[in-house]
């Protein structure tokens, strides 16, 4: 295992427990559920040397795992703010309202998509169908869903990010 990665010993439990849930010789299946641990371990963004390490807990082809971590939305590969705001953009949100949304968060940060802000605390990332169509437009911050958004609605949740009263969760 490499000398400079490496799970803290809960962590590494907690990974070992999930493999165990797979037949020997079956270790990829728990892929998804070790990513989102490393991924909340090792800084929020699954860097090459984190999916190597993933893939050799695992005993799978690092490039199993490069697949997998570029494929699914949920995982950053490269550094991300603090607070990472996932505004879906499919139709029905679009319909409601979803590009506003997106170009006031934009002018207010001063970000683009995928974007981070200088102090590192916000990070833009339009999102496909976040599967709450009949509350939109929404966004995704954390693990909460904020639905039915509005400028107003947007403005509230970024002053309450700023001010540290945000859960995600």
């Amino acid at each position: 295992m490499s000398d400079t990665i490496a799970f803290k010993p809960e962590s590494l439990q907690q990974v070992h427990k999930i493999m165990a849930r797979y037949p020997e010789g079956r270790q990829k299946s728990a892929l998804l559920p070790v990513l989102h641990i490393a991924q909340k371990e090792f800084g929020g963004w699954l860097d090459v040397p984190v999916m190597d390490y993933v893939a050799e807990l695992l005993s799978i082809q690092p490039i199993e795992v490069y697949e997998v971590a570029t494929f699914y939305t949920m995982f950053n590969m490269k550094p991300v703010g603090k607070y990472v705001l996932e505004v879906c953009r499919t139709g029905p949100c679009m319909v409601c309202g979803s590009e506003k949304i997106l170009d006031h968060i934009r002018t207010k940060l001063n970000i683009k998509d995928g974007e981070t802000t200088q102090d590192g605390m916000f990070t833009l990332k339009p999102a496909e169908c976040l599967g709450a169509c009949g509350y939109a437009p929404m966004l995704q911050l954390g693990k909460f869903y904020h639905e039915n958004l509005t400028i107003e609605k947007v403005d509230e949740i970024l002053d309450l990010c700023r001010e540290g009263q945000v859960d995600l969760g």
